[in-house]
């Protein structure tokens, strides 16, 4: 299915842990890491989609999400030159896709790449938010930063233990109480 200009509709998954790491997969025999995505089905809204897209791709179900957003509009890319082809309804320009950022409430064991039988990756780990893009395919480079950032006032808050640590010594201090330190008592 094609818009008029030539882009299929597809959503994205930026999936967080309890550390705001995101969720990578590793593309079945490539070199190349992504954020799970997918072509949207007629008769499908976006959230629609990514919930199946989710568990095609990651194997979670709903109950193992928590949605803390999507981008407001569409976010396009185009394909190489190489990679064009004729679809039957039109020309093929690229993806417009909505994307969603998810809180993991699951657990790791709870990702299972292997759901259907046609696994997209083989691979899969978390990394920081803000990784460098270099192991995403060039031609998504633009349109994932674009996603990272539109998002990335919805990330939850995460207490490091340093902070809390720090924030403890000094309560301890103001006490006249001894406090346990990083590193040891």
């Amino acid at each position: 299915m094609l818009d008029r200009e030539g882009y299929r509709p597809n959503v994205g998954i930026i999936l967080l842990n309890g550390k705001n790491q995101v969720f990578w997969g590793k593309r079945i025999s490539a070199h190349s890491w992504q954020f799970p995505q997918g072509g949207i089905h007629a008769g499908e809204n976006p959230e629609q989609a990514m919930y199946r897209e989710l568990y095609e791709e990651v194997g979670l179900r709903p109950g193992h999400v928590h949605i803390l957003g999507r981008t407001r509009n569409w976010l396009r890319y185009d394909v190489p030159q190489q990679f064009l082809r004729r679809d039957s309804r039109g020309f093929y320009k690229g993806q417009k896709q909505i994307w969603f950022l998810l809180k993991l409430t699951g657990r790791d064991s709870d990702v299972c790449l292997r759901a259907t039988d046609h696994p997209e990756f083989d691979a899969w780990r978390w990394n920081d938010y803000w990784i460098p893009l270099d192991s995403v395919i060039e031609f998504k480079r633009a349109v994932y930063q674009q996603a990272l950032s539109e998002l990335a006032h919805l990330l939850p808050r995460v207490e490091s233990r340093t902070r809390y640590l720090r924030g403890n010594l000094r309560q301890a201090r103001r006490a006249g109480q001894p406090a346990v330190e990083a590193g040891g008592e």
